[in-house]
């Protein structure tokens, strides 16, 4: 990999924890083998912070026009126009964009060569009210179940900040309404069974003590945080890949790993190395779906 120039590699972006862009730029280095597989080919959205995370942080989807040759791009329809989005394809532009303060790069469900036809599912658990992380690991199990069910594998991670999210391969055949649709059977049927502790309520003054089961991110253009993306919280924890048999392990938290603690784990095994991502019909798992409720 070649040498990527950070500029003011000492400003400090975590200031609770004296983390400087230069520290960032590491981690991002470091952890580039396991990050871009997951982003490569996919429109990113970058949560930069210029000012540290005490600062109104910079949502932005465009590419700025002084960002060098070598960072992929790709040009996609919006309402009204165009957006160029970053490709993060390689380890240099992982830690390019850590130069430019991009704390969080968040990712698209679809890859750019095909926007409208999403190849991942996400279903992004959201503990409300009184829901403590129990109630999380509850609404994963729920989640994996009825994937399982409906015979989509599925993988699991920490988000770094309060929730978890289950993400399931799709074949890319069919197109954001559809699976979104799809992801709304799925959520319906759970909420049925256990009304108690699950909901579809977007409305957070509604959701009483559950955990919502958010699948609004499974849209065109919407985006789902990265693996191994740090999240601009205190301490900079990692949304964290993790296997099905990690979500029984007492000390797992949504931010169970930061910058600073995420290295034994990557010289351990890639929890995702045995998962099986080959992709599956969206039609198929809505057949299924209709019989098991």
């Amino acid at each position: 990999m070649a040498e990527v120039e950070i500029t003011r590699p000492e400003k400090v972006l975590f200031p609770d924890d004296g983390i400087t862009k230069d520290d960032m730029a590491g981690y991002y280095r470091s952890v580039a083998r396991r990050a871009v597989p997951h982003l490569r080919g996919r429109p990113l959205m970058m949560e930069r912070h210029p000012d540290g995370i005490g600062g109104e942080p910079l949502m932005q989807k465009n590419a700025p026009g002084y960002f060098p040759d070598w960072v992929r791009t790709a040009e996609l329809p919006k309402e009204g126009g165009t957006v160029r989005h970053v490709l993060c394809d390689t380890a240099d532009t992982l830690v390019y964009l850590a130069g430019q303060a991009c704390v969080t790069p968040h990712r698209w469900l679809a890859r750019a060569a095909r926007p409208h036809h999403p190849d991942l599912l996400v279903v992004d658990l959201d503990p409300s009210g009184g829901a403590d992380f129990e109630d999380v690991r509850f609404a994963a199990r729920r989640v994996g179940e009825l994937l399982t069910e409906v015979r989509l594998p599925s993988r699991l991670m920490t988000t770094g900040s309060r929730g978890l999210h289950v993400l399931a391969p799709l074949d890319g055949k069919a197109d954001f309404d559809t699976v979104r649709e799809f992801a709304r059977g799925l959520s319906g049927v759970l909420t049925r069974r256990h009304p108690d502790r699950l909901t579809e309520e977007p409305r957070k003054a509604n959701r009483g003590d559950r955990v919502y089961l958010d699948i609004q991110r499974n849209a065109y253009a919407q985006t789902a945080v990265a693996p191994y993306a740090l999240r601009a919280r205190a301490g900079a924890p990692v949304a964290a890949p993790i296997t099905w048999d990690e979500l029984d392990d007492p000390e797992l938290t949504p931010r169970r790993w930061t910058l600073r603690t995420l290295g034994e784990r990557l010289r351990a095994r890639d929890p995702w190395a045995d998962a099986d991502t080959r992709g599956r019909s969206v039609a198929a798992a809505a057949r299924r779906l209709r019989s098991v409720e």
